[in-house]
């Protein structure tokens, strides 16, 4: 897939970061294009409760700029209150250092930091007892004055899944914030359809 400018550079800065955890990038290039489209987000979901039910794995979730969405499509399938353990929506910095982030992360990396999404899935799933953690961090639509940043328009996720770590960054093109989320989800949807 072609990456946007500057992409190598951070990957390899984050490798290093991230002692060498798994890093997946994803392009800036198609991704509109993917998500945009009908897609089979709810029976991925359908299969994914399932399986994670039959292996009697839970999950839990931390998110900022998604704003609880992916806990929201997660409760629109039967049996979800099996493995949901918890769900929190932390829009601001003193919520995610509330329930476990390392201010020192925050400060160091930023929030909006493939870092602090990792700090998010590992809080997360510390405070559910979880087999998955999510963390989703994110600046979509404007700068926000609490924490500048060009990272305009990225979101970081992490998954802690049994302490195996993904790390994922997505580039959204400028839309409705209501279509950048639903493009966010979705993507973090099909990630834990694959890995879980």
């Amino acid at each position: 897939m072609k990456m946007t400018n500057g992409i190598n550079s951070w990957k390899n800065q984050l490798t290093d970061t991230l002692e060498g955890k798994k890093v997946t990038i994803i392009g800036h290039d198609n991704i509109e294009e993917r998500y945009l489209k009908k897609m089979d987000t709810e029976e991925k979901l359908e299969v994914l409760v399932k399986k994670l039910t039959k292996d009697k794995k839970t999950i839990a979730t931390m998110e900022s700029c998604t704003g609880g969405g992916l806990a929201y499509e997660i409760t629109n399938i039967s049996g979800a209150s099996e493995i949901l353990k918890k769900s929190y929506i932390t829009y601001c910095n003193e919520a995610k250092i509330e329930l476990g982030v390392p201010k020192e992360v925050i400060e160091k990396y930023t929030v909006y930091s493939a870092e602090t999404a990792v700090e998010m899935a590992k809080a997360v799933k510390n405070l559910a007892s979880s087999n998955i953690g999510v963390g989703i961090t994110g600046q979509l639509g404007r700068i926000d004055p609490n924490n500048p940043t060009d990272e305009l328009n990225n979101v970081w996720y992490a998954i802690n899944n049994d302490g195996k770590i993904t790390v994922n960054k997505i580039k959204v093109a400028d839309m409705k914030r209501s279509k950048q989320k639903q493009i966010v989800i979705r993507e973090i949807i099909e990630t834990l359809y694959n890995i879980a």
